[in-house]
């Protein structure tokens, strides 16, 4: 099944007005995906408007958010599981620093119903490092019954080798998020302890826009599928 598993709403301030939850997922249609998860900044407040529109447009969904650790890197939880999402999301706001979100300065955070109706917003700025630790990170999202992708492990100034300068021996992540076969090339080479035939590949858009979400390039078996999730519920 073709996927992309790293788009963001328009919940996240850094994402265009037009991604809402109907949009998505009939641009997922067009572009020929069958399996899709919407990761906004620390939040999963959206996702059941964008879980109905899937459904509605007859494409598989996953749960996801993207957290921001407190170095500054982000890695995505992905479930399986409208309740899997909301009880990360107490602990997102456990951990989430009280600033508020300036519209003018960072942009919208708007929350939509099933209909791309505007229904509230998120008064909290969610560009923010949570006050946890990416162990506890990801630690948290297996609490949870989720799954940790280290989120573009090799791009921008928030992935784990710009911040830490190397993906660590001893993190229990699940999935590693590349752009190409050469980046994940280069995790081989500069990291021989990963195994590629160990470890659970993604190649996702980071979508921010309509436009940006992935083409039907990336496949990813029912195997593979079901290796990630394991006998998890």
């Amino acid at each position: 099944m073709f996927y992309d598993l790293h788009i963001h709403s328009c919940l996240s301030p850094c994402a265009e007005d037009e991604m809402t939850p109907n949009n998505i997922c009939n641009m997922a249609v067009l572009k020929g995906l069958n399996l899709i998860a919407v990761c906004d900044h620390n939040s999963t407040r959206q996702l059941d408007a964008v879980s109905a529109a899937a459904e509605l447009a007859g494409i598989r969904f996953l749960f996801g958010c993207e957290l921001q650790s407190i170095e500054e890197v982000h890695v995505l939880g992905l479930f399986n599981s409208s309740a899997k999402a909301h009880q990360i999301q107490q602990w997102i706001d456990s951990r989430m620093p009280d600033i508020p979100n300036r519209e003018d300065f960072f942009g919208k955070e708007q929350l939509l119903n099933s209909q791309d109706e505007v229904i509230g917003s998120e008064s909290r700025l969610l560009l923010v490092s949570l006050n946890a630790s990416l162990s506890e990170c990801v630690d948290e999202i297996h609490a949870c019954g989720g799954r940790a992708v280290l989120a573009h492990v090799l791009d921008r100034k928030n992935s784990v080798t710009t911040q830490l300068g190397f993906i660590p021996m001893d993190l229990a992540y699940d999935g590693l998020e590349v752009k190409s076969d050469l980046q994940k090339q280069e995790v081989l080479m500069t990291h021989p302890w990963i195994h590629a035939e160990d470890t659970v590949w993604f190649n996702d858009s980071d979508a921010h826009r309509l436009v940006d979400i992935a083409e039907a390039e990336h496949d990813m078996s029912e195997e593979t599928y079901q290796r990630l999730w394991g006998d998890t519920a």
